[in-house]
C-alpha cells in the first residue's frame, strides 16, 4: 500500500485543504481563490494548487489526513481550520449540499 507523505508546512497544508474544499462542487470560484490566496499568500497557493491538481480524490484525503496526524493537531487548531473551511464555503453566501458534504467528511477524518 503506497504512502502519501508530504513536507507540507502548516500552511501549506491549509492551502491544500481550503483547495480541497473549494472543489467540493467542482468549481473554484474567483471569492474561492481570492479567500485562499488571502488566508496563505499568492504563491503558496500556485505551488499547492499544482500539486493538487496532479492528485486524486483518493490522495488528497491521504495527505490531508497524513499531514494533520504528523502536525499532531491539537483540538482548538482543528476548530480553527475548521472555521475558516466554514468562511470560505460562505465566500459566495451559502453552503450548498455538496460542501455541507466535504465539512462533514473532513470532520470525521479529522475530529
Amino acid at each position: 500500500m503506497e504512502e502519501f507523505k508530504t513536507n507540507w508546512t502548516r500552511e501549506e497544508l491549509k492551502a491544500y485543504i481550503l483547495l480541497y474544499c473549494a472543489y467540493a462542487n467542482f468549481v473554484e470560484t474567483e471569492e474561492e481563490r481570492n479567500f485562499i490566496m488571502k488566508k496563505v499568500g499568492e504563491d503558496k497557493y500556485r505551488q499547492i494548487h499544482k500539486e493538487f491538481d496532479k492528485d486524486n480524490d483518493y490522495q488528497r484525503i491521504q495527505k490531508i489526513q497524513n499531514t494533520v496526524e504528523r502536525f499532531d493537531y491539537s483540538p482548538t487548531e482543528i476548530d480553527r481550520l475548521f472555521y475558516n473551511i466554514k468562511k470560505m464555503f460562505l465566500t459566495d453566501g451559502e453552503i450548498d449540499i455538496l460542501e455541507k458534504n466535504i465539512y462533514r467528511g473532513l470532520q470525521h477524518l479529522l475530529k
